[in-house]
């Protein structure tokens, strides 16, 4: 499997797949190279997220997780909340305005997990961050 590289604010990260996710790899997979923005989490802690909406998967749960570690990227395949992606720097509780939530632990941040602690305040006093996901 080819390595990935997750930019986000201009910070460049290595990351890999989970092998325990197999079905949410190959739907994201799809999607690659895949752009969009974070922004800081509201119930979550120590988190920034990528809001989905109404977008479809087509997934249920596999390697589900409300306690992402930090590095690690959660994708909540929708239900009682949105659909969404979520990626822990810091302590993280993956919750909504309507409860607990467990997303699927498909990608983990590889390298610079220093530089990682940046990002959250970055997009909490700064914005919206670009993130972008490709194949190295």
């Amino acid at each position: 499997m080819s390595s990935l590289k997750v930019t986000i604010a201009g910070i460049e990260f290595e990351a890999k797949f989970e092998d325990a996710a197999p079905k949410t790899v190959a739907a994201f997979r799809r999607q690659m190279p895949y752009v969009s923005k974070v922004v800081h989490v509201r119930w979550s802690g120590e988190g920034v997220w990528i809001p989905l909406g109404e977008e479809d998967f087509g997934l249920g749960y596999e390697n589900h997780t409300s306690y992402p570690a930090p590095g690690q990227f959660v994708l909540y395949p929708g239900g009682i909340s949105e659909t969404e992606i979520l990626l822990a720097y810091g302590g993280v509780h993956f919750s909504s305005k309507l409860g607990q939530l467990a997303g699927n632990h498909f990608m983990t941040l590889t390298s610079n997990l220093d530089k990682l602690a940046q990002i959250g305040p970055k997009v909490l006093w700064e914005g919206a961050q670009e993130i972008r996901f490709e194949e190295a």
